[in-house]
């Protein structure tokens, strides 16, 4: 195969960072219709992979946590639960590079994916502890973003109003 005429590297984080942007503009704008959503979830995917081609572990965490939120927001329970249990075991394996509020949005994730899997019970005992890691989080603008995100987004008709 010839050597391509960029630098591969520096084109994979590119692609890793515009493709993650775009998901979560689209995450935030809560316009979840059928032609975005197939749109947006091979966004996220991509974002993902190029992130495992040049990103450390806090970047694939990151990813996994992206993917999972796109699957819940379109309400595929089953993929946004196996991304967020992921996103959850690549947090645990490399704690040591991730930021505090990274666990809040990994729990937030795995609750909002129960939650479209129709698992109200477990997304409410989920979202739970994703507020005790939210309430950790050390920067307030950091936990300020979480909070606004986590009371946010379609919960399916959660148990509690935390």
């Amino acid at each position: 195969m010839p050597e391509a005429p960029f630098d591969k590297a520096v084109a994979q984080r590119w692609f890793a960072v515009e493709l993650n942007n775009t998901a979560w503009d689209w995450l935030e704008a809560e316009n979840y219709d059928a032609r975005g959503a197939e749109r947006i979830t091979h966004a996220a995917h991509a974002s993902c992979y190029h992130w495992m081609q040049v990103g450390g572990a806090a970047n694939h965490a990151r990813a996994a946590c992206l993917v999972a939120n796109v699957y819940a927001a379109v309400g595929d329970g089953p993929n946004a639960i196996r991304h967020a249990r992921r996103c959850i075991e690549l947090s645990k394996a490399n704690a040591g590079d991730l930021a505090d509020w990274d666990w809040a949005f990994a729990y937030d994730v795995l609750a909002r994916a129960h939650a479209a899997a129709g698992e109200t019970k477990q997304a409410d005992l989920v979202r739970r502890q994703a507020r005790e890691y939210g309430n950790k989080i050390a920067d307030e603008q950091d936990k300020t973003f979480f909070e606004k995100w986590h009371r946010a987004g379609n919960w399916h008709d959660l148990q509690s109003d935390i």
